[in-house]
């Protein structure tokens, strides 16, 4: 085993008065800092760069440690020297978005007009706001050109939006496990975790800050959250009916289960790590996305011209295979160069967390390509 690579946390400020970031409702936001990390060297044409983008409740540090920590990147299994986005080829870039709580401005962020925290006094943000800051950050970093642009969940989102807002900018994009607008059942989860935290008491309409978290809220929406990135099998799989720590059903409301005790775990980890208000935004950000705001999916990709590799996964129920096909049917609309994978697994939504090995080939033999294509 190699020994652990070790990487810090780096911050970008644009965006100061009266220059501030127009965003998609209209309303300005400034100034804005980013929180970013990156992996590898860029080289002197600055043709290897890959950005990388992280899920809902994900963050800047993607890969290798953080001195103290007891556990590397969220992605580290996929980023660094010779894994599929190989640190000794490319040079990768992971921020964490706009709206966020790990270092970027968002509603737990000092607000400039009042010195206290935004709570909700924090602008409404969309993907595209995400994605507009992020270009910010690349264009800072002197970047034209982005070799790839690649994330799970979330991250696919921003992905699809930045080929379609920023088409010169970008040679290929792997979006995994992931959709082009949310469904009316994706919204209703959502909408369910978002009341089970402004339903706590301690919420106090998002201005807990200084005071007590609305950590029971907070943790029903993580659990509400964490069972829809399982699936069914995985679920059965890992808990079946076992019991936790007793050999018999005690007939009360304890935790009889290890699947009930799992979540509740979960759950208060979560509380720790996590910005409740952030949660609010993002989860709202996610449900407005829309790919084909105007109904054509296939208009939207005119005149895109990234080269796709677009990754599913079959017992993934939140943002299921068939949503991915319909983008793979617009794009050959529109002569797209896309490659379409479904990966079979148990895994559920989380594939794209854990399922190293299928992933990893793909990513390796599409970016090999896509590189060999910006050479030439």
């Amino acid at each position: 085993m190699s020994d652990p690579q070790f990487v810090e946390t780096q911050h970008f400020t644009f965006a100061d008065p009266p220059n501030e970031l127009v965003l998609k409702s209209g309303v300005k936001l400034g100034p804005v800092t980013m929180a970013y990390e990156t992996y590898g060297t860029l080289n002197a044409a600055k043709s290897n760069a890959i950005l990388i983008f992280h899920a809902l409740t994900g963050d800047a540090h993607a890969a290798f440690w953080h001195k103290g920590d007891k556990a590397p990147g969220w992605w580290d299994p996929m980023i660094g020297p010779g894994k599929a986005f190989d640190t000794d080829k490319y040079f990768v870039i992971c921020a964490n978005i706009i709206g966020g709580c790990k270092g970027s401005t968002g509603p737990s962020s000092i607000n400039p007009a009042t010195g206290k925290p935004y709570g909700l006094r924090f602008p409404v943000i969309t993907i595209e706001d995400m994605v507009v800051a992020q270009k910010r950050l690349i264009d800072h970093l002197g970047i034209k050109k982005l070799l790839c642009a690649s994330g799970g969940s979330m991250g696919g989102l921003m992905a699809l939006k930045w080929a379609v807002l920023y088409p010169d900018t970008l040679h290929s994009a792997i979006p995994i496990a992931t959709n082009y607008k949310h469904t009316a059942q994706q919204i209703a989860l959502h909408e369910v975790a978002r009341q089970a935290i402004m339903s706590d008491p301690h919420w106090n309409k998002g201005d807990y800050y200084g005071g007590e978290l609305p950590a029971q809220g907070m943790a029903v929406s993580r659990m509400i959250g964490h069972i829809t990135y399982m699936s069914e099998r995985s679920m059965e799989e890992k808990f079946g009916r076992k019991l936790q720590g007793k050999e018999k059903l005690g007939y009360d409301f304890s935790h009889d289960f290890e699947v009930e005790s799992y979540l509740k775990y979960r759950g208060a980890s979560f509380v720790q790590r996590f910005d409740a208000n952030s949660y609010l935004y993002i989860s709202k950000a996610l449900d407005y996305f829309d790919l084909s705001e105007d109904g054509d999916l296939v208009k939207v990709f005119k005149g895109v011209k990234t080269k796709f590799l677009i990754v599913t996964f079959t017992s993934d129920w939140l943002y299921p295979s068939y949503q991915s096909k319909d983008i793979v049917r617009a794009m050959k609309a529109n002569d797209i160069d896309v490659s379409f994978i479904e990966i079979d697994t148990s895994y559920g939504h989380d594939s794209f967390l854990v399922e190293i090995n299928g992933q990893s080939k793909l990513v390796r033999d599409f970016l090999n390509n896509a590189a060999q294509s910006v050479t030439s």
